[in-house]
C-alpha cells in the first residue's frame, strides 16, 4: 500500500492504469502468439495440414524466387570448390551434399519441425525407393557430365530433358500439353541452345554419362512433382524418406565414377569450409527445387533452370560488360520471350481451371427440407390411396 501511494504521488493514478492496460495487452498478445504456435504445431502433426501450410507459405512465386537465389549462390560455391579448392570428386561431393542434408533433416525431426509423412498405405515403399535410386543417378551423373564435358555439351544434355519429360509424362500419366505450349518450349530450347552452346567438346566417357543422365533427371522431376501434388507429401518429408536411399546408391557409384585419391585430399580449414558451404547451399537447392516441383510441374522446373541460365548470361553482359557475342544475346532474348509465353499460358490454364471449379461449386443443390417435404407428401398420398 505504501509503494502504491508513493507511485501514485510520483506518476499519478492514470499511469498505473496505463501500465495495467499495457500488461493486459501484452498478455493477450502472448496468448495469441501461443495459440498461433500451437495451431501451426498441430498442422504439422498431419500430412494434410503440413501440405496446406506448404501451399500457403510457399506458392509458385515464392518457391521459384527461393530456387533462383540459391542456384546463383551454389554456382559460385561449386566454382570455388571445383576450381580454387581443386576438389575433383563429383560423386563424393554429391554424397557430402546429401549427407549434410540428412543430418539437417534429422535435427529438424528432433526439434519436431519436420512435417509428418503420409501413411505408407497411400505411397508404397517401392515408389520412395525408386525415387531415391533415381535421385542418386540424376545428381551424380550431372556432376560427372559437367566435369568430363564442355559447358556447351552439358547444356545440350540439359535441353534434352525438356522433350524427355513431355514424352515420359504422356507415357506414364497420359498427360497432354497444348500445341501453343509445345511451340513455346521449342522456342525456349532453341534460344538456350544458341545462347549457351558455343563448344561441343566431349569424350566418350563424358558423352555416355550425359546420355545416361537425361532419363533419370526427367523421371526424378516427374516423381517429385507427382508425389507432392497427389499424395499429400511435403518437400521436407519426402526428402527425409528418400535421402538415405540416395546416399546408399551414391556410395555404390563412388568407386566406379570418381577418380582415386579422395583420402589424400588436403582437408584443411579453408577447403573443408568451402565444401561445407557448398553442401549447405546444396541442401537449400534441393529443398527449393522440391518446393518448385510441388507447386508447379516438372516442365516448369526445367524452364526455370533455363531462365536462370539466360538471366546469368544477360546479367554478365549488362552489369559486368562481358561479351558473349551477338548470337548468344539474341538466343537468350528469344528464350526469355518463349518463357514469357509459356508462363502466360500456364497462368491462363490455372485461371480457367479455377473458374471451372467455382462454377461447379456454385451449382445450386436441392435443399434437404424440400426433399423431406416431398417425401412426406408422397407418403400422405400413398396412405390416402391405401385408405381409399
Amino acid at each position: 500500500m505504501v509503494m502504491e501511494g508513493v507511485f501514485d504521488l510520483l506518476f499519478g493514478r492514470d499511469a498505473r492504469k496505463f501500465i495495467k492496460r499495457k500488461d493486459s495487452d501484452a498478455g493477450e498478445t502472448g496468448r495469441a502468439l501461443e495459440e498461433l504456435r500451437s495451431s501451426l504445431f498441430n498442422e504439422l502433426r498431419t500430412s494434410e495440414g503440413a501440405k496446406r501450410q506448404q501451399q500457403r507459405f510457399c506458392g509458385p512465386t515464392v518457391a521459384m524466387t527461393f530456387n533462383f537465389m540459391v542456384s546463383v549462390g551454389i554456382i559460385l560455391a561449386n566454382k570455388m570448390v571445383m576450381g580454387k579448392v581443386g576438389f575433383s570428386y563429383p560423386i563424393f561431393l554429391t554424397l557430402i551434399h546429401y549427407s549434410i542434408a540428412w543430418i539437417l533433416l534429422a535435427i529438424f525431426k528432433s526439434l519436431s519441425l519436420l512435417p509428418v509423412s503420409p501413411p505408407l498405405k497411400s505411397t508404397p515403399f517401392s515408389s520412395l525407393f525408386f525415387l531415391g535410386f533415381v535421385m542418386s543417378f540424376s545428381t551424380g551423373l550431372a556432376n560427372v557430365s559437367l566435369k568430363h564435358n564442355s559447358v556447351g555439351f552439358y547444356q545440350m544434355a540439359k535441353i534434352s530433358v525438356t522433350p524427355t519429360i513431355v514424352l515420359a509424362e504422356f507415357i506414364l500419366f497420359k498427360k497432354r500439353i497444348s500445341f501453343n505450349k509445345v511451340l513455346a518450349l521449342v522456342v525456349v530450347s532453341l534460344g538456350v541452345a544458341v545462347a549457351t552452346v558455343t563448344d561441343m567438346e566431349f569424350n566418350l566417357f563424358g558423352a555416355c554419362a550425359a546420355l545416361a543422365w537425361i532419363i533419370p533427371s526427367a523421371v526424378n522431376k516427374i516423381l517429385w512433382s507427382d508425389l507432392q501434388q497427389k499424395s499429400n507429401w511435403t518437400s521436407l518429408a519426402l526428402m527425409w524418406k528418400t535421402t538415405p536411399i540416395t546416399i546408399f546408391f551414391l556410395l555404390a557409384l563412388m568407386p566406379w565414377l570418381d577418380p582415386p585419391g579422395v583420402l589424400f585430399f588436403q582437408w584443411d580449414i579453408h577447403n573443408t569450409s568451402a565444401i561445407l558451404i557448398s553442401a549447405l547451399l546444396g541442401f537449400l537447392l534441393q529443398w527449393s527445387g522440391a518446393l518448385v516441383l510441388g507447386a508447379t510441374s516438372a516442365t516448369s522446373h526445367v524452364v526455370l533452370g533455363q531462365f536462370k541460365t539466360c538471366v546469368l548470361l544477360l546479367g554478365g553482359y549488362l552489369i559486368f560488360a562481358s561479351d558473349p557475342g551477338v548470337s548468344s544475346i539474341c538466343g537468350a532474348v528469344a528464350a526469355l520471350c518463349g518463357m514469357s509465353v509459356y508462363t502466360s499460358l500456364n497462368l491462363q490454364e490455372a485461371k480457367e481451371a479455377a473458374i471451372k471449379v467455382l462454377k461447379q461449386n456454385s451449382i445450386p443443390s436441392k435443399p434437404k427440407a424440400d426433399i423431406g417435404s416431398k417425401e412426406e407428401s408422397s407418403d400422405v398420398r400413398s396412405t390416402t390411396t391405401e385408405n381409399v
